[in-house]
């Protein structure tokens, strides 16, 4: 999905995103002056969903770096949710020269693409559609967005339908890659190649309770490991700051498209520093330094 023009922005969703999910955010980086575009991972969205495709972070990353040479991006601004975000930082080491800038809405260094709670629903798949099919995971879908949000009124039965849209359409297609995403074995760790990020990296964080936040230690790591790291805190917000509030999502676009000049009413943003490790030379790597 590509809308607008300007300077570009690419998106990409989670694991239970897509383009829909950031219908609320695409017209405003377009209105302001962003072309945006939409990278749907394989398996997420409307993408396909081979069973027997390698679906760990660092295979997306290199499939979204894929997407953005045929379009032929380079320094652009990335915005990824959730697990998406690690798939991001995973782009910004191997692929230095497409990321300009990476915001990250609450997704952290995550090693794996699915939780433990996904993989144990995972063992139950055969049985998904004995017991509702889509009526089952519509049901499961409005309980996480709902557990998952500050502000939940945006969690709508239209909503709903438009998260699971893509699953309705290929039901055996999609429990196929969800059973092949829960056993996949990630081929590279992210964190010994953190500290070879070089663009400025921001966290969004909302500040209501909610499931699926970034953990404390992901963001003592990245701070301690990354050459520039800011973390933006929404207050109210959830897990999807881009359904709740998405102007602030665009704000966050415009500090890191400018270098991170002042913080915009509403929004607190602060520089994390603490131990970070040196800048090395291209192509050179190292790990984090210790605790």
């Amino acid at each position: 999905m590509i809308a607008g023009e300007g300077d570009p922005v690419v998106l990409i969703p989670g694991l239970f995103g897509s383009a829909y999910g950031f219908r609320n955010l695409v017209p405003l980086l377009v209105q302001a002056g962003h072309e945006t575009i939409v990278i749907e991972p394989l398996g997420i969205g409307s993408s396909s969903r081979p069973e027997r495709s390698d679906y760990s972070l660092t295979a997306q990353a290199d499939r979204v770096a894929a997407a953005m040479d045929s379009l032929g991006l380079s320094q652009t601004v990335v915005v990824a949710h959730s697990a998406g975000g690690s798939v991001a930082l995973r782009l910004a080491y191997r692929r230095p020269e497409l990321v300009r800038a990476l915001v990250s809405i609450e997704g952290g260094p995550t090693e794996t693409l699915t939780t433990p709670e996904f993989r144990r629903a995972m063992r139950l798949a055969p049985w998904i559609k004995v017991f509702g099919g889509i009526k089952l995971i519509r049901w499961k879908i409005r309980g996480m967005l709902i557990s998952s949000s500050g502000d939940a009124s945006w969690v709508t039965d239209d909503v709903v339908r438009g998260y699971t849209a893509d699953a309705a359409k290929n039901l055996d297609g999609t429990l196929k890659a969800y059973l092949a995403m829960a056993h996949v074995r990630e081929r590279e760790k992210l964190a010994p190649h953190l500290g070879e990020i070089a663009c400025d990296v921001r966290l969004m964080i909302g500040t209501a309770q909610h499931d699926g936040d970034v953990g404390p230690q992901e963001v003592v790591l990245l701070g301690r490991t990354l050459h520039s790291f800011a973390v933006d805190t929404v207050p109210g917000a959830g897990h999807f700051l881009h359904e709740e509030q998405p102007g602030a999502v665009v704000a966050a676009v415009a500090r890191a498209s400018a270098g991170d000049p002042p913080a915009p009413s509403g929004v607190h943003s602060e520089r994390v520093t603490g131990r970070r490790a040196h800048r090395r030379a291209p192509g050179t790597s190292a790990a984090p330094p210790p605790p």
